[in-house]
Order: structure tokens, then sequence, then C-alpha cells
């Protein structure tokens, strides 16, 4: 297990209590779990995707990760459709370990209110939670 300190979390992205991270880029939101979720996981072995095309809200459910220890849900940071899913996932879970912010992602989706990411936290916020 990484120090906090060790963690990466980068400044360009928000993060939610259950350790989701979202960036926004034009109207698009890419959204997948943060470097604090996938080492407290450890091996990710399979990564549950929603369909294109789904609507989610916030913090609805939207898929899990399945790692050798443990089953985790993902909680979507913001409403939106899905208009992409990372299709690598699906024969290399490992990706998320490896680059969760890059190679890892996991959705994008077309918000339905890009001013809902005002309500996530910047990396400070998320570091003084984690914390406690």
């Amino acid at each position: 297990m990484k120090e906090i300190n060790d963690l990466n979390l980068p400044e360009d992205v928000k993060y939610t209590k259950d350790h989701e991270w979202a960036k926004l880029e034009q109207d698009t939101v890419t959204i997948g779990i943060n470097d604090y979720a996938q080492d407290q996981l450890g091996e990710i072995v399979f990564v549950e995707l929603p369909e294109v095309g789904d609507s989610f809200a916030a913090e609805d459910e939207f898929g899990s990760v399945e790692s050798v220890k443990a089953v985790s849900e993902m909680y979507m940071p913001i409403a939106g459709e899905v208009l992409a899913v990372n299709e690598n996932l699906e024969d290399a879970p490992e990706l998320v370990n490896e680059d969760c912010y890059q190679g890892g992602w996991i959705i994008k989706i077309k918000s339905s209110d890009p001013t809902e990411m005002d309500g996530l936290m910047d990396k400070a916020a998320y570091l003084e939670m984690l914390k406690g």
C-alpha cells in the first residue's frame, strides 16, 4: 500500500468521496477510479462497464471493479450519458492498476450539467479527506 504522499493525484482532475476521478474536456467528462482506489483494491481482474447510451444521475452506481481482494462499485461523479467505455479493459483490466488516469480510464460521458463538476473535490480537498 502506498503512503498518502506517494499517491498519483493529478491537479487537473476532480475527485469524489468514493474515490472516482472526473476530468472535463470541452463537453466530455472522462471518469475512472483514482490511484488511491486502485492501490487499495490491489490487482484488478475484471471491470464491469455500462453500455454506451446509458444515462445516470450523480452518485448512481454505473459499474464495478473486481480485484483479487474485493468487488467495489463505481459511482457517477456527475450526471450524464455514456458516450464511450474503455473496451481495452475487457481484455486488460490491469490497465487500471498500471495507469488509472490515461490507459485505465473507465467511461466518457456527456454531462447533463457541467456545473456539477464544481461540487467535486480538488486534489487538496481530496487529500484532506483521506487524512481524516
